[in-house]
């Protein structure tokens, strides 16, 4: 497999389409060393199911390790992180990944309780993995599925689960898209493995998929994420950190340059696009820095308020982030522990949908 492959297969059976894949990349050719340390880095954000459009399809590990241990291939882990306010345990357990490495002997590494190194790019420091960075190769699993802050997520955003918690509040306030650049430039995946069959259009943490029954291969990051952001109808400029990092030389953004090589063909379904959702709702916020959790839980809770027609109630728009730390502001209203100083504030990091909700509610009904 060349750099400039993107090699696709459609359907629905995540077992066989992911065989396929690998089928036709050649892993011996990338990685002829039997002994080298592998790390397979799935999308588990939160701990839910991948019918949810949120996280990656266990059988898609599973057809991966059976796969390279068939080959010979057996120092072989699963490493991810959860983002900040939830549990990666929790996720392991939700989607059966405590089976798959008692059946494969397959250690998973939590990289919450991970051992971390410092890298410095374009002047942001950051804590990675240190198993990430020791591997030898690294397959990276993302789902591609829309973000509420950055469009969409997929392959150079999934590396942010191999950083530390301190980190990844770090990249939040940085604004996100320069940092993921950065991240990359020191560890990108050495080969992705794209899951599309269900990603969630507009919201990291899932909840609304749409069928799309498609994955795709890559070896080069950025390739991957500008043809993920075509797929979803996306241009490069709605997803700035691809771009930027090009421009860390982490790989291109040149489509025409692309070997676009499928498998099969697709199914007679046409292909769903974003709903813009989450920037309507987004309309009745003023975020600055926040976190994915924290806004996307918000995001949430103005969904079920529209979906019963309260929005029209709010009188003022709701600050969150972190960029709010330290303002005292008594006129203005704000969700998560951030907004603490101003005048009427909802407590929690996160805070939960439900209780936002709640909150919500009451101040319309003042």
């Amino acid at each position: 497999m060349n750099k400039e492959d993107i090699i696709i297969t459609y359907g629905s059976d995540a077992t066989s389409m992911t065989r396929a894949l690998l089928q036709s990349i050649d892993i011996e050719g990338l990685l002829p060393d039997r002994n080298a340390s592998i790390a397979l880095k799935p999308n588990l954000v939160v701990a839910v199911t991948a019918d949810s459009g949120a996280t990656t399809h266990p059988e898609i590990l599973i057809s991966i390790i059976e796969f390279l241990q068939e080959k010979g291939y057996h120092n072989i882990s699963i490493v991810e992180s959860a983002w900040v306010g939830d549990s990666t345990k929790e996720g392991f357990r939700v989607n059966g990944y405590h089976q798959i490495s008692k059946k494969y002997h397959v250690p998973l590494v939590d990289v919450k309780d991970d051992t971390y190194e410092k890298k410095t790019v374009e002047g942001i420091t950051m804590e990675v993995s240190r198993t990430i960075l020791d591997t030898d190769f690294l397959i990276s699993l993302p789902v591609l599925k829309g973000h509420c802050q950055t469009a969409m997520t997929c392959a150079l955003k999934n590396m942010k689960g191999c950083l530390s918690d301190r980190s990844k509040r770090l990249f939040h306030s940085l604004g996100l898209h320069r940092p993921i650049a950065a991240l990359n430039a020191v560890r990108a995946a050495d080969l992705v493995i794209v899951d599309s069959l269900n990603g969630d259009l507009d919201f990291e943490e899932g909840g609304n998929p749409v069928e799309t029954n498609r994955m795709f291969a890559c070896r080069d990051s950025v390739l991957c994420d500008s043809f993920g952001a075509s797929l979803m109808g996306f241009e490069l400029k709605d997803v700035p950190y691809i771009e930027m990092a090009e421009h860390l030389g982490v790989g291109t953004t040149d489509l025409e340059k692309a070997n676009i090589i499928q498998l099969n063909e697709p199914s007679d379904e046409p292909v769903a696009r974003p709903t813009g959702r989450a920037n309507y709702l987004g309309r009745y916020t003023e975020p600055d820095s926040a976190c994915s959790a924290c806004y996307g839980n918000l995001i949430h809770a103005l969904k079920r308020l529209d979906e019963v027609n309260r929005l029209k109630n709010i009188k003022q728009n709701i600050y969150i982030g972190q960029g709010y730390k330290g303002v005292n502001d008594p006129s203005k209203i704000g969700v998560g522990i951030c907004t603490k100083g101003l005048g009427k504030s909802l407590p929690g990091c996160p805070p939960k949908a439900i209780d936002m909700i709640k909150f919500i509610k009451e101040l319309n009904a003042e």
